[in-house]
């Protein structure tokens, strides 16, 4: 339970952390039609409000909780490592499971390569600090380690 506790706060902190810099790469004109919010507001047939909603309810329920369950299945050298490696996954299935069904095709090329290349490296991000604040939480002693 502690283990499950841990995964759902370092989804949520990770979860965080990736709006952060989706908004910020918005603001800066970076790509704005790619707009995971508004992706899932338009499947779900609503607005913002609900596609950040279910945005952050994936990232802390699915991904956060479903890391804290397969934590000892994901290959890695460490909590980070392992964090990366299914945020990977995870990466994965949104190219080619949500891109698909938003109407952006596969991998969302209907942006370009750039789509992918960028919603890879924000995985990644989300990846190391959900591994960071899962090792922290989880493994007292072991965050300065």
């Amino acid at each position: 339970m502690k283990n499950l506790v841990a995964g759902l706060v370092a989804g949520f902190v990770a979860t965080v952390v990736l709006s952060a810099l989706m908004v910020a790469k918005t603001m800066m004109g970076v790509m704005p039609e790619l707009d995971v919010v508004k992706m899932l507001g338009a499947m779900m047939g609503t607005g913002d409000a609900l596609g950040w909603a279910a945005h952050f309810m994936i990232g802390t329920l699915a991904w956060g909780g479903g890391f804290a369950v397969a934590y000892a299945l994901i290959p890695g050298g460490g909590a980070i490592g392992k964090g990366i490696v299914f945020a990977i996954a995870a990466w994965l299935m949104m190219m080619l499971v949500v891109m698909p069904m938003a109407g952006a095709g596969l991998f969302g090329m209907a942006f370009g390569i750039m789509a992918a290349m960028m919603t890879l490296v924000l995985h990644v991000v989300f990846g190391a600090v959900l591994g960071a604040v899962f090792r922290a939480l989880s493994q007292p002693g072991a965050a300065t380690a």
